[in-house]
């Protein structure tokens, strides 16, 4: 289920705030200028659907978005537990970072754990299957997979280079949660 936490950032391990209500998510989100939708596949789609079954199965969804906010380009990536390079793509995004477009993300299947550092709060947005998430560009933030990854999500860029992170060198993502696939916390 997807969950939102507030956090003031010097205190992770006391929630200011915690909801699995989808309007209360996008609501509080909304506030930071993050959008929060959910949406449905026209047509079902599985984990190990080739991306062009994906694609269309959210076409209309996907062509909303890219007309509104003027995307390029739009992919789709999948991540499997047994993926060889799960734990260095794991740490590739643990760390704080920003980026010079808006980082738009939905999710076909799985989970990921996005949290976004916003003045003196963390919002640490637990994305599942059916979840898409749009973090403006510059704001920081860090995205965890999880130690055993499983996610299908399909990916919108405005850049031709797709995903550059700006680091920002700061060690505040290792003060909160990470990402457990199952685990309530």
């Amino acid at each position: 289920m997807s969950r939102l936490r507030i956090f003031d950032h010097d205190a992770p391990q006391a929630p200011l705030l915690a909801t699995d209500d989808h309007a209360a998510i996008a609501a509080e989100l909304a506030r930071i200028g993050v959008a929060f939708e959910q949406w449905e596949a026209a047509q079902p789609v599985t984990p190990g659907d080739p991306p062009e079954a994906i694609l269309a199965a959210y076409r209309a969804d996907i062509d909303r978005l890219v007309e509104a906010r003027g995307f390029r380009s739009v992919d789709v990536v999948s991540i499997a537990p047994d993926h060889p390079d799960r734990e260095a793509m794991r740490a590739k995004f643990l760390d704080e970072h920003a980026h010079k477009e808006d980082e738009v993300r939905f999710f076909v299947a799985g989970a990921g754990l996005f949290s976004l550092h916003v003045g003196d709060r963390v919002y640490e947005v637990l994305c599942e299957a059916g979840d898409l998430i749009a973090v403006p560009d510059g704001t920081t933030h860090w995205f965890d997979m999880g130690p055993a990854p499983s996610f299908v999500a399909i990916r919108f860029f405005t850049a031709p280079d797709g995903w550059v992170g700006h680091f920002t060198g700061s060690d505040i993502a290792k003060h909160f949660p990470r990402f457990e696939a199952g685990q309530a916390r």
